[in-house]
């Protein structure tokens, strides 16, 4: 399935009696990324979930080109990737066993390739074969987000990707992004440091108390 565009339309979403995104309306295009700011249960997590499928909104719409959500099914999902607070990486693995399986998870045919290329723009190379738990946080971040785009998704969703890490690791994922936007991806991330997407993002939008600010 392929998508260039992604639209929230009017999209509430209520948790019992809280109303964690009151009507929505938001916009990306692909080559582009956006940066959703907001205090701590603003709902930009929230609004990742859904754009991840991992949330149905109480009401609205999500489209994706022009594809409405829940009738995207597997097909939908295979071209989303996301980087959330859990890096789901294996410990034990090394980085190569890590995108290795998740390369095979979506049955990648050229996964090898892939595996290698990973590697390489996680700037591993020399420690591939290491297990991850050995990794400092930006390398374990660099490699999440290779996990997350291994199959070379339309959308990519990241949560506070810049939480933790040195001013290295910053610039280094910076840089992955901005190659990420050239290959026509639609990136949303959320984050409070608005230092670390200077020049990086090309709109920001504010969320406050569940409704996107004026």
């Amino acid at each position: 399935m392929e998508f260039t565009s992604l639209h929230f339309i009017d999209v509430s979403r209520t948790f019992g009696r809280r109303r964690a995104l009151n009507r929505v309306s938001l916009s990306a295009e692909a080559g582009t990324i956006t940066a959703l700011l907001g205090h701590n249960g603003a709902g930009k997590s929230t609004l990742l979930s859904i754009a991840a499928t991992l949330l149905q909104p109480t009401s609205g719409e999500v489209r994706y080109g022009d594809h409405v959500g829940p009738n995207g099914g597997v097909a939908l999902r295979a071209r989303i990737g996301m980087l959330g607070h859990d890096l789901y990486l294996y410990p034990e693995l090394s980085a190569a066993e890590n995108l290795r399986f998740f390369a095979e998870l979506y049955a990648l045919p050229d996964a090898e390739r892939r595996v290698t290329r990973g590697v390489e723009r996680a700037g591993l190379s020399g420690r591939d074969g290491d297990p991850v738990a050995g990794y400092s946080r930006g390398m374990r971040q660099r490699l999440a987000l290779e996990r997350a785009l291994i199959h070379d998704p339309r959308l990519l969703l990241l949560d506070e990707p810049f939480t933790g890490l040195d001013e290295a690791a910053r610039d280094a994922l910076r840089e992955r992004l901005r190659a990420v936007r050239a290959d026509g991806t639609i990136v949303i991330l959320t984050t409070h440091d608005i230092a670390a997407i200077e020049n990086l993002v090309d709109r920001r939008v504010t969320l406050v108390d569940g409704r996107l600010a004026a």
